[in-house]
């Protein structure tokens, strides 16, 4: 299985309501210091309705870009339940899905 589709089936994981980093994610599938990596290949997904990508977020909080802009994955999060701030992530620690 390649890399975009072990990250993607990964992803498919964190559930309504509930959000990982880049750099979660990237542990997740064995990649030291991925974010990078996962981030590009967020950017590319391309099933965003399917695979949610949106659910990815900046390790800071902060919700970090998104291909369809970061206003829209911050509808997208609000409407799953997900509370931010200034473009930040409120109650990170209690959002994040750990794998």
């Amino acid at each position: 299985m390649n890399l975009d589709k072990k990250i993607y089936k990964k992803l498919l994981e964190v559930p309504k309501g509930k959000i990982t980093t880049y750099g979660e994610l990237a542990k997740a599938v064995g990649l030291k210091n991925g974010q990078r990596a996962v981030g590009k290949i967020m950017n590319k997904n391309p099933y965003p309705v399917i695979i949610p990508c949106h659910r990815v977020v900046k390790s800071d909080g902060k919700v970090g870009g998104y291909a369809y802009g970061e206003e829209i994955k911050s509808d997208m999060l609000i409407k799953e339940g997900i509370e931010i701030k200034n473009g930040k992530i409120l109650d990170l620690d209690n959002r994040i899905y750990r794998f």
